[in-house]
């Protein structure tokens, strides 16, 4: 799953970076026409300061994404946000389309471009003829298109990252938790032993829980016949007493008689 968690983040910088390079496109494009417009005192319509506007908003945008994809990438919140961002983005790149269609007429005879309409041969002001000034604008007609479908393409990869962070996050491989898929990076965390005694004596195969031995507790030898543990005759307690009569009293106690002086 770390594998696939990579191809897409793989998939996604890439996507990003041709995305970057349509809403370049364009932004050049229409700054240069926005220069030639403003340097011979012409009117400057709305619709070219809007292209100009989305096309260099999402240059900035794709800017960051490649960069948080590549360390982020799959985060729910980064994921959530990347996903509003790019659904925007591809209504603005529609917008774009929608601003530009006259580039999807003829560049020859007569034509419509930001700098007006008039023949195709025609000289513009200060940008050659006309119909260089219809190619440029058919340019970023083409290329708003191709931006719409990426970033909703972009939109869906980042769903599919961020689902797939969050099962690789949930999901472990230890077998112990009948975990059927997920890696799990876990190469951080450090191998620890058991925290608690009965922990330990628990992995220990000669010892055994209560509810297997029927016994309150202890190891699973059996005593001597006839032997008793303390006051109850039965096994349990964890610890033996010596058969009856056999006793010597404290092993360790010492012998107390006083000294001879002599």
């Amino acid at each position: 799953m770390a594998l696939g968690r990579s191809l897409l983040k793989l998939l996604q910088t890439v996507l990003y970076a041709i995305e970057f390079c349509c809403a370049a496109i364009i932004l050049g494009i229409f700054s240069y026409f926005l220069a030639v417009l403003a340097k011979n005192d012409l009117d400057i319509p709305r619709w070219q300061q809007a292209v100009e506007g989305i096309s260099g908003a999402a240059a900035l945008y794709l800017i960051f994404a490649v960069l948080l994809t590549c360390f982020l990438g799959g985060k729910p919140f980064f994921a959530f946000l990347a996903i509003a961002l790019d659904v925007l983005f591809c209504g603005g790149f529609i917008a774009i389309a929608i601003l530009t269609r006259d580039g999807a007429n003829s560049c020859t005879g007569d034509v419509k471009t930001p700098f007006g309409d008039g023949p195709g041969e025609k000289e513009a002001p200060g940008a050659g003829d006309y119909a260089t000034a219809c190619r440029l604008n058919k340019v970023a007609f083409a290329v708003s298109i191709i931006g719409a479908g990426l970033f909703l393409i972009s939109a869906l990869i980042q769903l599919a990252l961020g689902r797939n962070y969050q099962k690789e996050k949930r999901y472990g491989p230890s077998p112990a938790n009948n975990y059927t898929s997920g890696t799990g990076s876990h190469w951080w965390r450090r191998n620890r032993g058991p925290r608690t005694t009965k922990e330990a004596y628990a992995a220990e195969p000669e010892y055994a829980p209560a509810s297997e031995s029927g016994l309150t507790g202890g190891p699973r030898d059996v005593l001597p016949e006839g032997s008793t543990n303390g006051t109850n005759a039965s096994y349990g307690t964890g610890y033996h007493t010596a058969p009856t009569g056999t006793s010597t009293g404290n092993p360790y106690e010492y012998n107390r008689t006083p000294a001879t002086n002599y």
